[in-house]
């Protein structure tokens, strides 16, 4: 025999499909669905499914956000397509550093000094 579900059921339900419209963002999805803040954050730290049911949301906010990104790319956007390339390029090369020289790029000499804390002062 089946077990009906609770309010509490039902509500957990609701705010898992407000919070996929929403794209994870947790207050519209509680205000939508007349749940409050701390009830959602009670029941995601409690609730071990309804936690894996709302973590996974977060990935289907990604996913939204790189197929706007790879539009924004095809669009010619070179900011996209930069930040693509320093993300996911790096393994190619696509890497920022920096590099710490002297004047002309000189080499540079620099002592690194180790500082006690917990020393007490001198008295």
């Amino acid at each position: 025999m089946k077990t009906r579900p609770t309010k509490s059921d039902i509500l957990k339900k609701k705010l898992v499909e407000s919070l996929e419209k929403s794209l994870g963002v947790v207050t519209t999805a509680c205000k939508q669905t007349g749940v409050n803040r701390s009830t959602f954050y009670d029941w995601y730290n409690k609730d071990e499914e309804f936690k894996k049911e709302v973590d996974s949301i977060g990935d289907i906010a990604l996913d939204f956000a790189e197929s706007q990104l790879h539009k924004q790319i095809k669009d010619g956007n070179s900011t996209a397509t930069i930040f693509y390339l320093k993300t996911k390029g790096k393994r190619r090369g696509y890497v920022e550093r920096q590099e710490i020289t002297g004047a002309d790029g000189s080499p540079t000499s620099f002592k690194i000094e180790i500082i006690d804390t917990n020393e007490t002062p001198n008295e």
